[in-house]
């Protein structure tokens, strides 16, 4: 952690989550698959993992289990829009996987489609719908207290995902939190962290993903989950290894604290520091004493930085 990071650590006053892989477990399930085209729903699924090899993103990791060891269709042209989907070429015809408007589907055709509560996968083959996969994703079993820690700080909490809106609507409600945006991308992630910022808010970030990694870097401290990409982790400053969510609180807390001990140390060193060297400069000390009076004075410093553990 930098310099800048851990004093910011102490004034944070806004923690802003990513959703799947940070406040759930990001090890999504296929619940459901509506068909929609001329393929089966096995030949939608391998095609989808097939694509989806080519992602580091959790929901990818849901397709490539779903499709077991089947031969994966081999794509070229592959090309991953950060924060939208996949996009690939199999025998001239170009396929994509990812949110309704990236994959090109008719506003009518999700308005029908939408289940409250999912996350939305869609796939389409030259810009016709073949598939809607449902995904669920478990919530993290310490996210709903750490929610609550926070708040109760008044510290306070949002959701920026790149989910679709019924999703994040319903991890929103689960953890209590008002503040939610969905469907964003990694630049209006960034923007909205910096909206915050230009508020008068303290932000930290945390996320797990390359989508994350913009955001992560723009936040006054950033946290990423220990089972994130090396990119979340290489941009952020803090990585949960433990992967523990209450550790932010924690965390926070623990900045605070150690900027109170700073202080203190401070003032210690400087009032003895005043008082005890003119003494010693002008002869009224022993220099043995003097020299025993500077340990004692840093080994207090040194006890008193101890009560952080």
């Amino acid at each position: 952690m930098h310099g800048n990071a851990l004093e910011a650590l102490a004034k944070v006053n806004h923690v802003a989550f990513d959703k799947t892989g940070t406040l759930t477990l990001g090890e999504p399930v296929i619940v459901n698959v509506q068909l929609m085209g001329d393929l089966t729903e096995d030949a939608c699924i391998r095609f989808a993992a097939g694509l989806e090899l080519n992602s580091e993103h959790p929901i990818a990791r849901a397709f490539i289990n779903r499709a077991g060891r089947v031969k994966l269709p081999e794509f070229s042209l592959v090309s991953n829009h950060a924060g939208a989907g996949m996009q690939g070429e199999v025998d001239g015809a170009v396929f994509r996987i990812g949110t309704a408007a990236y994959a090109q589907i008719s506003p009518d055709i999700v308005e029908k489609q939408a289940l409250s509560g999912a996350t939305q996968v869609w796939l389409s083959r030259d810009s016709q719908p073949l598939a809607l996969f449902l995904l669920d994703d478990q919530i993290r079993g310490d996210a709903i207290e750490t929610i609550r820690i926070l708040q109760s700080q008044n510290i306070g909490v949002s959701i920026l995902s790149g989910d679709s809106v019924e999703a994040v609507q319903h991890i929103a409600r689960q953890l209590g939190i008002s503040d939610w945006h969905a469907r964003q991308t990694p630049a209006g992630k960034l923007d909205h962290i910096r909206t915050l910022q230009l508020g008068g808010k303290v932000v930290a970030m945390v996320g797990d993903g390359i989508n994350d990694a913009p955001v992560l870097a723009g936040a006054q401290v950033s946290f990423a989950m220990g089972t994130g990409t090396d990119v979340a982790s290489q941009t952020s400053d803090i990585v949960l290894l433990s992967n523990r969510l209450s550790d932010v609180p924690r965390t926070i807390s623990t900045g605070r604290a150690a900027q109170v001990v700073m202080r203190q140390n401070l003032v210690w060193a400087g009032v003895y520091n005043v008082v005890a060297l003119p003494f010693a400069a002008a002869g009224f000390v022993a220099p043995w004493v003097a020299a025993l009076g500077m340990s004692i004075s840093s080994l207090i410093v040194v006890l008193n930085a101890l009560r952080l553990r």
